[in-house]
């Protein structure tokens, strides 16, 4: 039980995607756990679900792009469960269109929900942390944010958030102030399986890619984020972690055409 007595708010936490499995597994080792989200019902369901499995958990409305929201949001945590020790950090929208097809709306509600909603969330959550002199944040980040595969808002402002997390380990780090960050690789959700029954067979295809082979689980991504949010990282800070099967570290099918005749007997998992 890695995070009994402790406080934490997960930012996009509802639904069934990457959010509500962190806020899930914080809770199942012992975290008080806000449960943030623009959609209410979502939220309720995530921490109906915490409730239920014996854990407690609060179920926040909110746009993280609005600072008056987050002000009432981490007032609201303060309230039920005392300050937050953990901030998560990962609402996001995504508009997937090409940069010049792309609507200037959906592009700057992208960044702002991304980066703006971390740079709000976090700023919220500051002072009470240094005047504790302890606090984690973990920020979500993409491999979008360092290889082009679409999305230019949501991959810009992801790059964004990295930098921002940086700076926020540098500044805060003397005061017992952690900032990190996870960059996910492709992993099965809910969304992804929608996008599946039109094109049956793009995970397969996706997986072609990735050194390993195979896409990512929800729960390894999870993990990641659970294990950054914990003591056992106490003198990681300023990170970024890929959990990501390998993908940013080099592509075997790029290795092997750019070098044919230097390739190992195994093929060097270009298979």
């Amino acid at each position: 039980m890695r995070f009994l007595d402790r406080t934490a708010i997960v930012t996009g936490g509802g639904g069934n995607g990457l959010g509500g499995a962190i806020a899930r597994s914080l809770a199942g080792e012992g975290a008080r756990v806000a449960v943030a989200d623009r959609d209410p019902g979502l939220a309720e369901s995530v921490a109906a679900a915490i409730t239920a499995d014996g854990g407690e958990a609060l179920a926040i409305t909110v746009d993280v792009r609005r600072p008056d929201q987050v002000a009432a949001m981490t007032e609201a945590v303060s309230k039920a469960f005392g300050a937050a020790d953990i901030l998560i950090n990962n609402a996001f929208t995504s508009c997937p269109d090409s940069i010049l097809d792309a609507d200037l709306d959906e592009w700057t509600r992208d960044v702002d929900v991304i980066l703006k909603g971390a740079f709000l969330c976090a700023r919220a959550v500051l002072p009470a942390m240094l005047e504790r002199r302890r606090g984690v944040i973990v920020n979500l980040s993409t491999v979008n944010a360092h290889t082009y595969v679409g999305a230019s808002a949501y991959s810009a402002a992801k790059a964004g958030v990295e930098s921002l997390s940086r700076s926020i380990a540098v500044e805060y780090a003397r005061h017992g102030i952690r900032s990190n960050v996870v960059i996910p690789g492709t992993f099965a959700t809910e969304a992804w399986e929608l996008r599946r029954q039109r094109h049956p067979d793009i995970l397969d295809r996706l997986a072609h890619w990735y050194p390993t082979g195979r896409i990512g689980r929800i729960e390894e991504i999870a993990a990641a984020v659970l294990f950054l949010a914990s003591d056992e990282a106490s003198w990681i800070t300023g990170a970024t972690l890929p959990v990501d099967g390998g993908l940013l570290a080099g592509n075997p099918w790029f290795a092997r055409d750019a070098h044919p005749d230097e390739q190992p007997a195994h093929g060097g998992g270009a298979q």
